[in-house]
């Protein structure tokens, strides 16, 4: 079912919404990216009813007329307006990838508004931490037995070395996938249609992260947070998730064997017992 709401500044945004039960809001990654490669995370829907957030300007959401908003930092404003519209005092967020830096920087300025927090393949920039060449090497040499590994290894190279050509990005998209199966290809080709970069370029502009500020609310927020990391994710590999965590009182790091930047694609079954499980704890809830 698709819904649609009015953002602040007046611009038409929509979400849908899969499955039953208490309702998870959920951000996309890319950043900027149609939220329809999140498919329905894996069957998460059968534990919550999964809010699934299509930003401003991609999917069925509109464009606005003023694109600094699409600024991460901006679209703050978008999460606040889509709690109001559902008449929420608090919203448990899902995050993936670069939706983990709109999480982050939402509970930044509404910390009281945020219970439970699943960052899943984490973005890690609104917290002022950068990847490392070897945290990338290591993921990637556990792959070194694949048929597709030479040639993924040397766009990796390429890229790391700063002589990426414009084939790179495809050349290292096997590094992101458990799998490099027939159904991680086509996600991977459907990107090129849902993906704007230019969009990305603003939403990760100057201004728009504050990383001692989100630090220092990670540091105080009192609810629970998940960091699920891939074993094998070359995005977000487990090591640079595990330095997130650390940042986090209340964190749950968890590593999901075999997985890569989409766990919910590599292992359904693993991915909603991680998540659900986390989301359904009681414990200081």
């Amino acid at each position: 079912m698709i819904t649609t709401f009015a953002a602040a500044d007046g611009t038409t945004l929509a979400y849908r919404t899969v499955g039953v039960g208490d309702p998870l809001v959920c951000l996309p990654g890319g950043p900027m990216r149609d939220s329809a490669y999140l498919g329905d995370l894996g069957g998460l829907g059968a534990h919550r009813s999964l809010l699934v957030l299509d930003p401003r300007g991609t999917g069925r959401s509109a464009a606005p007329a003023d694109a600094s908003t699409y600024r991460c930092d901006r679209m703050v404003d978008d999460v606040e307006a889509l709690r109001g519209h559902l008449g929420l005092d608090r919203l448990d967020l899902l995050g993936h990838s670069a939706g983990a830096n709109l999480a982050v920087r939402y509970l930044t300025g509404h910390r009281d508004r945020v219970g439970r927090l699943a960052l899943v393949t984490p973005s890690v920039r609104a917290v002022g931490l950068k990847v490392t060449a070897a945290q990338r090497r290591e993921v990637t040499e556990a792959r070194a037995g694949e048929q597709w590994f030479p040639g993924a290894v040397r766009a990796m190279e390429a890229v790391l070395s700063g002589r990426a050509g414009p084939d790179a990005k495809q050349g290292i998209a096997p590094f992101l996938y458990g799998r490099w199966d027939a159904a991680a290809q086509a996600h991977q080709a459907a990107e090129a249609g849902q993906h704007n970069e230019g969009l990305a370029a603003i939403f990760s502009s100057d201004g728009a992260f504050d990383p001692p500020a989100t630090r220092r609310a990670l540091a105080a927020h009192a609810g629970p947070v998940l960091l699920l990391a891939g074993a094998v994710d070359l995005a977000a590999p487990p090591g640079l998730v595990a330095r997130f965590a650390e940042l986090i009182p209340r964190a749950t790091l968890v590593v999901q064997p075999d997985a890569g930047h989409y766990p919910w694609l590599d292992d359904a079954e693993a991915f909603t017992a991680t998540v659900a499980a986390f989301l359904a704890d009681s414990d200081g809830a």
